[in-house]
């Protein structure tokens, strides 16, 4: 695992289109969320474990928001054939087996993350009612606790979503979020041979 960070799309940025299958079959694009007052776009992954650090309180997160307006959709970029673990049929295990209420989306040819200069797992772009950018980074300040090689512990200081739920709120409450926002952290996005970003 390579720790990496957000390159930090910037502010203002328009919200780059997609379209893309979900483990429930369905095919979404931006317009699938245009009614939305706010849209969250997350590159996760189903093996990374500071995605697997966040996933109990994203799942909580995402579905009290949903209930306030906001969109999420989630992407998977990764190349599943180095990285079996994160293929289609296992993202599907994963969005139930996480409670996720929202679309789980799979980015086969990994266009959709270049196009979002997404880097990491996870992360974390939030586009307001006009689709442009106000918020990308981290989902809080906690990280897993790496015990070994390959093996973390959550518990010791559980996610929480904090940074997050208070650029939403700053939103949804026709608020400026601060401009000084702190990059998220995690695993490399596995790249395919020959699809790595300049």
């Amino acid at each position: 695992m390579a720790l990496t960070q957000s390159t930090m799309m910037a502010l203002g940025s328009a919200a780059p289109e997609f379209s893309l299958p979900s483990t429930e079959g369905a095919v979404y694009s931006l317009a699938s969320f245009a009614d939305a007052q706010a849209l969250v776009v997350l590159f996760i992954c189903n093996h990374c474990p500071y995605v697997i650090h966040i996933a109990p309180a994203l799942a909580k997160l995402a579905e009290a928001y949903q209930r306030k307006g906001v969109a999420f959709v989630a992407i998977n970029s990764n190349d599943t054939e180095a990285y079996p673990a994160d293929s289609f049929e296992h993202m599907k295990l994963e969005k139930s087996r996480r409670g996720y209420t929202f679309p789980y989306l799979f980015d086969e040819t990994q266009q959709v993350a270049r196009s979002y200069g997404a880097a990491c797992t996870p992360d974390i772009y939030v586009f307001d009612r006009e689709r442009k950018l106000v918020y990308r980074g981290q989902f809080d300040e906690t990280r897993p606790n790496r015990i070994s090689s390959g093996n973390y512990d959550s518990s010791v200081n559980p996610a929480n979503g904090s940074a997050l739920k208070a650029a939403l709120d700053l939103l949804l409450a026709g608020e400026k979020i601060p401009q000084e926002q702190y990059p998220s952290m995690g695993c490399n996005i596995k790249w395919k041979p020959g699809n790595e970003p300049d």
